[in-house]
């Protein structure tokens, strides 16, 4: 009865996403600062967008809800893995064959159908008992419908959040600015993509301990799983800082429009950090279905995004402007979404002592970030090599320095972190 009234909820979603995109669509001419491309259309690209983007919620994406409730998000994850490659492959093949943008956009429209027929095949092979049949309870239909509003305001907001910098930056600053933002941010989200791999494998988890656990129980796993995550993330930033600038000149043949100044690959990194230095905590809370008591935190926390990023390319200087955009997604995410999102889960679930003990442990974190990527920085920038060899060299000095620097400092918390796993192995070893 849940998967029927969930399909009914996706179809709706997807009904109004693709609605309100076909009202922005009068409106992308104003959105785009300077001259476009004289073979693309701009309304016929954003159109096909627009259908990729809302034909999942038509195409059986409800399915994939029986594997997240079983906890066989391995089997998503390697759907998507399989598609991914095979898509980049095609795509490949394609442009070099067509060299049309057109059919770049086409192959990936393909691709996200693959995507969802091999979730439904897949969520149907491995619960062939659980079909969309029967009616939900009135309490349990106004319950989900609270929640997916809830969260529709959350994906609105994320959405206004993630897109308005590129917004504002076409329209402000023009297309050879986008280039050049897309270029860093395609850094910050290809490294984030190996980092959700255990985001989405706490879900489940912490969903489970949630229901069967105490509070102290749960808040002990919570901050374990924290500090693991800070560990690689930090890792992660450290390496990221070093090899930024390098790599971004070596991608794009060191062309002086699109290779900005030292600040912004600082300030990627910066954003890096501080997104994802907030992802336990917001994983603990989908977990515990914490929902709509910050429902309006994403929607305002975009809306001063919007207006700081307004106010930053209009009286920044030049060389800044871009800059500033990052500063202003930086500044919403500090100022407004992380004390809001600490506020709810530790008044809503844990208490306010245990939410001391987590800002003292992220401002640890926050200290030590500064530390190891500062040193690796400076131990790479030692090295006299450029070109990829350099690259290759940077790679591995500031790989075996930011490990080092991470093990020495936190080397009780890897430990910790890895021992609690090991009586659970013996356990599945004995039943075994």
């Amino acid at each position: 009865a849940y998967l029927r009234f969930y399909r009914t909820v996706y179809r709706w979603v997807g009904a109004v996403i693709f609605t309100g995109g076909l009202f922005l669509l009068p409106f992308l001419s104003n959105l785009v600062h300077g001259t476009i491309p004289a073979d693309i259309n701009l309304h016929i690209l954003y159109l096909i967008h627009l259908v990729n983007t809302s034909l999942s919620y038509f195409l059986f994406a409800y399915r994939g809800s029986v594997l997240n409730a079983y906890h066989r998000n391995d089997i998503l994850t390697n759907i998507h893995t399989a598609t991914s490659i095979a898509q980049y492959l095609s795509v490949f093949l394609v442009l070099f064959i067509t060299r049309s943008y057109y059919c770049y956009i086409a192959v990936t429209v393909l691709f996200t159908v693959i995507n969802n027929l091999l979730t439904v095949y897949e969520a149907r092979r491995l619960f062939p008992n659980i079909e969309p049949r029967g009616d939900l309870a009135v309490v349990k239909r106004r319950q989900v419908v609270s929640d997916v509003k809830s969260i529709f305001m959350h994906k609105v907001g994320g959405v206004i959040s993630n897109s308005v910098d590129n917004i504002v930056i076409s329209a402000f600053l023009g297309l050879v600015a986008v280039a050049a933002y897309g270029n860093y941010y395609y850094v910050v989200t290809s490294v984030t993509g190996l980092i959700w791999a255990i985001y989405n494998s706490m879900t489940g988890g912490f969903g489970n301990k949630v229901h069967t656990d105490t509070k102290d129980d749960n808040f002990k796993l919570f901050m374990k799983a924290n500090r693991l995550t800070l560990i690689i993330i930090i890792g992660c930033s450290a390496v990221m800082l070093a090899l930024y600038q390098p790599f971004i000149r070596i991608w794009t043949g060191n062309n002086p429009t699109l290779v900005r100044h030292a600040l912004t690959p600082f300030l990627m990194v910066v954003y890096f950090f501080v997104n994802q230095s907030r992802q336990p905590l917001l994983t603990f809370k989908a977990a515990a279905s914490i929902w709509r008591e910050d429902r309006w935190k994403p929607i305002v926390a975009g809306a001063a995004n919007l207006a700081m990023n307004i106010s930053f390319v209009l009286f920044l200087p030049d060389e800044y402007k871009l800059d500033g955009v990052v500063l202003s997604t930086i500044l919403s995410y500090i100022i407004i979404q992380m004390p809001w999102e600490a506020h709810v889960v530790f008044t809503v679930f844990f208490n306010k002592k245990q939410g001391f003990c987590y800002w003292l442990s992220q401002l640890r974190f926050a200290v030590a970030a500064i530390v190891i990527c500062g040193s690796t920085f400076g131990v790479v920038r030692l090295i006299p090599l450029d070109g990829p060899v350099g690259l290759l060299v940077d790679a591995a000095v500031a790989t075996v320095a930011s490990a080092g620097l991470v093990f020495c400092l936190f080397h009780r918390d890897v430990v910790e972190v890895l021992g609690c796993l090991r009586p659970q192995a013996r356990r599945a070893s004995i039943g075994k």
